[in-house]
């Protein structure tokens, strides 16, 4: 197998930094993160404790928030003529290398793109960014308390959504490039020819999943509405997965230049979760009732997104788990639908 030493590792981090965006895993503050970096010395390299990051990668696609349009209101070319309306699309340029994308975020980044690219038109925003991206993954040595990627089709070394994938050694880090885009990565890196196979990860027993909710059983069961008296609708379990792809699109007003009228057009993350999110003109909410946007958010991983593209919406992570605030497992919830 071809392993880069820890001294050839951060050599070729380096050089990728220099001429790219280089986005890896990087504590702030005691936590850890993906976060733009300068150079392989900032990067968290997490030895044999199996964490992940706290937020997922797909913010490097799927920016919190991000302006789409540029408004401009000009003024009239001639006294009593109307204004002119000038549109100025914000693009995104460049290209960046994300570097220790665990397996569970990279599964994030398929489900991604199924979402926004397969279905015409194709989000040109995050087309952009998709297309100027390269994963670089990091195998996990092992499964998390709280992991379960293995029972929703994934796994801590799978590479399967990966252009390069990195397994930790006693040497330094086997490589095993996956796509042509990563293979070309490697260019200019030190390799070094040892004998024996990448390691295995160790992994735990998977927990029972369904293939896909049943309709109607499953969303007619009352063990939605006894889960939601936990619920707390602060929306937290959807802006740290990996897969939840919901947003909101305003017109946010500018300071006025030069006689213009300004005005962006921004996309922020949203959620089902929210009390607002369906409510509609005239105030009708169709999904009034925590137990109906749990229920919902359960249906869209594991019915409505399987039906429409063929796959789960979640790559058991488990981030929803660690940080609900108020200890809504969902490995409690999909147990207690295949038991029931």
């Amino acid at each position: 197998m071809k392993v880069l030493t820890p001294s050839a590792l951060h050599a070729w981090l380096n050089a990728l930094a220099r001429d790219r965006l280089l986005i890896a895993p990087k504590e702030e503050a005691g936590v850890l993160l993906y976060r733009r970096v300068g150079n392989a010395d900032e990067i968290a390299f997490t030895g044999k404790d199996p964490q992940r990051p706290v937020t997922p990668i797909k913010q490097a696609f799927f920016p919190p928030t991000e302006r789409l349009l540029l408004i401009e209101r000009l003024p009239a070319d001639e006294p009593g003529g109307a204004r002119r309306i000038r549109l100025s699309e914000s693009l995104p340029e460049g290209e960046q290398i994300l570097f220790g994308v665990r397996p569970c975020d990279a599964r994030g980044v398929r489900v991604l793109d199924a979402a926004f690219l397969e279905k015409e038109p194709a989000d040109p925003y995050y087309q952009r960014r998709r297309e100027g991206s390269t994963l670089i993954g990091l195998a996990c040595p092992e499964m998390g308390p709280t992991c379960f990627c293995k029972s929703v089709g994934g796994g801590p070394d799978d590479a399967s959504d990966v252009d390069l994938m990195l397994f930790e050694t006693e040497n330094g880090f086997a490589v095993q490039p996956v796509t042509e885009k990563g293979r070309a990565l490697l260019e200019g890196a030190e390799l070094t020819e040892t004998e024996g196979e990448p390691p295995r990860s160790a992994l735990t027993d998977p927990i029972p999943v369904p293939d896909r909710l049943a309709w109607p059983p499953h969303f007619q069961d009352s063990f939605w509405e006894q889960m939601a008296e936990r619920c707390l609708s602060c929306r937290l379990c959807a802006y740290i997965c990996p897969t939840c792809r919901c947003f909101d699109v305003r017109d946010e007003a500018l300071p006025a230049e030069d006689g213009r009228e300004l005005y962006e057009r921004i996309r922020c993350w949203d959620s089902c979760a929210g009390e607002p999110y369906r409510r509609i003109a005239g105030g009708h909410n169709p999904r009034a009732g925590k137990g109906q946007r749990l229920r919902n958010r359960f249906f869209c991983k594991f019915h409505y997104f399987p039906e429409q593209y063929g796959h789960q919406a979640c790559t058991g992570c488990g981030r929803c788990i660690d940080l609900c605030p108020v200890n809504i497992d969902i490995t409690e919830v999909l147990s207690h639908l295949v038991v029931g």
